[in-house]
């Protein structure tokens, strides 16, 4: 009794183990997984390309100083020896730079590719925890699967050595069992094996292997996709898809990048400005002493003839034009292909879920009827083992089904760019915890 109290306080006081569900492996996905914290960093070095932008068209400031020590040997004078000095300040504001408004431009594209960019990177977060996730929830389903078919197969087993042993059973029976026993023996060690592989696949994603995983519940809501009309989300892919608009804005800068290199043949006119404070302190000679200059004015520059290389940039520029168009199309072709794909990978994963449930019921009756038949004679002990093979593998099928069908609808989600943490919440909500 007192060790039973003991047993007892201590279990009132032991902290409750709770699964993991999949927004907990998000939430510790975004503070732990090297890809996304990478996608971060270039977002932030992405962003500073505006600034960089900007500063072409606003004035630049210089501060320059020198100090020099001269000597002067005159005819008929000894040798002078005196030090110069001073400072000068100098300003320079562009006032016609075609270069520098297209590259503002450009900066200004390249800041939305950051951002399409970070939004891309969020959006792979959810698929690759969710797809982690489920990978490992389906080895663990396998392995259950597997360690439940082997038990299955080992009662087969001893039952056919016993009916041997009495002689109601061939020899051959028993070998039959003990193959499939041996396989599913296999089968089971296998799975454990790629159970460990997604458990540390998972663990890549959000920095650590949980202790467990809550799982899919029994009852999978199935629902096609709103609308459910395929043309409707490849109508919408090709305006939100966040790939497709990083393609966009390469073509924007390809446009850009052309008006810069043509650029190079117009003139430049800018304001420019200096102080310039200066000290000479060589009094010998009748000079020296401090003097303080200022200067402004406007500073024109025209190209003439550099060799060819501005004329040869332009055509790079026009040639990397052509490229970034093709791509932008290539990009909206892909788009569509994925959205295609996605769309009928949720419709007809829906349609094999559905068939699949049908199928685990059919099998068990049929295994059901298999060991009845078996009871009184009119089936073997090899229509026994292939029926229960055959409920395993539905068992399997199924169960691969349901989470390809749950990734289909990220996938879809993900291809017109409008994948987020409620999708993710909402896959979470199907989740049960583990027992």
């Amino acid at each position: 009794m007192k060790r039973l109290s003991i047993l007892m306080v201590g279990m009132a006081f032991s902290p409750v183990l709770h699964a993991e569900n999949m927004m907990d492996a998000y939430r510790e996905a975004q503070s732990h997984d090297a890809v996304f914290a990478s996608a971060k960093a270039a977002h932030r070095a992405g962003l500073e390309k505006l600034p960089q932008g900007r500063a072409l068209l606003l004035p630049s400031v210089n501060l320059s100083a020198d100090t020099t020590e001269n000597s002067v040997k005159r005819e008929g004078a000894a040798r002078t020896n005196y030090n110069s000095y001073g400072y000068t300040l100098a300003l320079s504001q562009p006032i016609f730079r075609k270069q520098n408004f297209a590259q503002y431009e450009q900066s200004k594209q390249q800041v939305t590719q950051a951002e399409a960019q970070l939004a891309i990177a969020k959006q792979d977060l959810i698929l690759r925890v969710a797809q982690a996730y489920f990978d490992a929830l389906l080895a663990q389903d396998n392995v259950a699967f597997a360690s439940s078919y082997k038990t299955a197969i080992s009662e087969q087993l001893a039952q056919a050595k016993r009916n041997f042993e009495v002689g109601t059973a061939t020899i051959t029976d028993t070998h039959e069992a003990q193959a499939r026993f041996d396989l599913a023996t296999s089968q089971e060690i296998a799975a454990r094996n790629d159970l460990e592989v997604k458990k540390f696949a998972l663990q890549k994603v959000i920095g650590k292997i949980p202790s467990s995983l809550s799982r899919l519940s029994d009852k999978l809501p199935l629902k096609t996709p709103e609308p459910n009309d395929m043309e409707q989300w490849v109508a919408s892919s090709e305006q939100q898809n966040l790939q497709f608009q990083i393609q966009q804005a390469a073509f924007e800068i390809a446009n850009q990048e052309v008006e810069r290199n043509r650029g190079g043949h117009y003139p430049t006119l800018d304001v420019v400005a200096s102080y310039r404070d200066a000290n000479n302190t060589n009094l010998s000679f009748g000079i020296g002493g401090n003097t303080q200059s200022t200067a402004i004015g406007l500073q024109l520059n025209l190209p003439i003839f550099s060799g060819g290389s501005t004329s040869s940039k332009v055509r790079e520029a026009v040639a990397n034009q052509d490229k970034a168009r093709e791509d932008l199309e290539d990009t909206r072709r892909q788009v569509v292909l994925q959205t295609r794909q996605a769309f009928l990978g949720v419709t007809s994963g829906e349609a094999q879920v559905r068939a699949l449930e049908q199928a685990l019921v059919s099998t068990q009756s049929s295994l059901d009827s298999t060991k009845l038949g078996f009871e009184v004679g009119v089936r073997t002990s090899v229509d026994v083992l292939n029926a229960q093979q055959q409920l395993f593998s539905a068992k399997r099928d199924l169960s691969q089904a349901r989470y390809t069908y749950i990734m289909n609808q990220l996938k879809l989600k993900s291809a017109v760019g409008t994948l987020g943490e409620a999708d993710l919440e909402q896959v979470n909500s199907l989740l049960a915890q583990a027992k």
